[in-house]
């Protein structure tokens, strides 16, 4: 399979300046680099170890962005991601992986058919070259990465520890849409839901989702999103 390589800005669009702190040097693609251009994309990340709950509302939230015309952005782990980009294809819709893996390893390894069918049909991004030593380091990479590449971001399960939050405080940082699903809310063992909260995270339900989708930017993302800081 041949893999393509380009800069953010090569792939995406231009940066403003608060996009270029955390922004890869160069992003390695392989699948339909178009996918990137061609319209919104909403994250939707958390936990790898998943209640079943939560995998049913990942794949619920993915099959209710697909009918919005929504790309299904997530990180290709266990649990939630994997719902989440399960759930986009089989409900007909868009789906993109970014890995903290190069394109040619896999993590985890069992995903690797799934890695195969969105590199062939949807679309798989790193900011990994070939060869780039795998560690716990990277993952926070990945999510950063993220952030910036989707238009907005949804944690659907996670602890106060999870790799999850570094996608949310890059998302506040960013300017974009954070949302928090309503269940985490509800646990009260859990900080980080209340903090997020005070930087203006939102809360999502069946109702807040309208809110989310009209958020996110119309046509083709090829203008520089403006934040507020």
């Amino acid at each position: 399979m041949n893999f393509d390589r380009g800069t953010p800005e090569e792939l995406l669009r231009p940066l403003n300046e608060a996009e270029q702190k955390h922004a890869p040097k160069d992003l390695f693609v392989a699948g339909d680099r178009s996918l990137l251009r061609s319209g919104p994309a909403v994250a939707i990340v958390g936990s790898r170890e998943a209640s079943p709950a939560g995998l049913a509302r990942a794949d619920k939230l993915a099959r209710l962005l697909v009918k919005h015309g929504v790309i299904v952005m997530s990180g290709l782990a266990e649990g939630i991601d994997t719902a989440a980009h399960l759930g986009a294809m089989k409900h007909g819709g868009r789906t993109i992986a970014v890995l903290g893996t190069p394109l040619d390893q896999c993590f985890p390894a069992k995903n690797r058919g799934l890695q195969n069918d969105i590199m062939r049909d949807h679309l798989a991004v790193t900011q990994f070259a070939s060869g780039t030593k795998v560690g716990k380091h990277t993952f926070p990479m990945r999510n950063r990465t993220m952030a910036l590449l989707s238009d907005a971001t949804v944690i659907i399960e996670a602890k106060d520890s999870s790799g999850s939050l570094h996608q949310g405080w890059e998302a506040i940082r960013l300017g974009r849409p954070l949302f928090l699903a309503k269940s985490l809310f509800n646990d009260a063992a859990l900080e980080f839901p209340r903090e997020f909260e005070r930087y203006g995270a939102e809360v999502l339900t069946d109702e807040t989702l309208a809110a989310l989708i009209e958020q996110l930017p119309q046509g083709p993302r090829g203008t520089v999103i403006p934040i507020p800081f």
